[in-house]
């Protein structure tokens, strides 16, 4: 199973420079949702476009998606495409994801082409599993329709996950609140 980090967004999102390279906890952003995939994955890729700059990430393949559009649709097509084969996605702004969490998705069985997380009943179509079958559809998404909506078309197996740990950090305050919940972490 091939792990791909989805990072091919707005770098100045936090209006700190790179966003996979904001720091948390002393560490890149980035780094966790990383760490999460290695724990389950052989192999780790970050999808990202050729601007993109991205902070240090040990044991990890840089996978270059089409620079236009800037969706997270065009990702998941380039990951699925480049690995020929089913792929595990986290975004790279998603910290609190974990090896286990991975483990959950990958362990989850569905005839349907995704295998997605859900947090309170929330479909988040950035953490979880498609396989090659999803890619006709995913090619076919209206561009800047959104993802939950293309990926429900999919009609994907749907995986409850505590929401806490599929909070995504988008803002400077999310960037606060994360760093407040890992002071507060054992």
């Amino acid at each position: 199973m091939i792990g791909v980090l989805l990072a091919g967004g707005a770098n100045d999102r936090l209006g700190r420079g790179p966003k996979p390279a904001a720091l948390l906890g002393g560490r890149p952003l980035a780094s966790y949702p990383v760490e999460a995939l290695a724990g389950v994955c052989d192999r780790v890729a970050v999808v990202c476009k050729r601007s993109t700059q991205l902070p240090e990430l040990p044991g990890t393949e840089r996978w270059e998606e089409p620079d236009e559009p800037r969706h997270p649709v065009t990702g998941i097509v380039h990951a699925l495409e480049t690995a020929g084969g089913p792929v595990l996605v986290c975004a790279a702004d998603m910290p609190f994801v974990t090896a286990d969490a991975c483990r959950t998705l990958l362990s989850a069985t569905g005839s349907t082409p995704a295998i997605v997380a859900t947090g309170a009943g929330v479909l988040q179509p950035t953490l979880g599993l498609y396989a090659p079958a999803a890619l006709d559809v995913l090619r076919e998404a209206p561009e800047g329709a959104p993802l939950t909506r293309t990926v429900e078309s999919l009609q994907p197996a749907r995986v409850a996950l505590p929401p806490a740990l599929l909070r995504s950090v988008d803002t400077l305050d999310d960037l606060a609140e994360a760093e407040a919940v890992l002071a507060a972490s054992p």
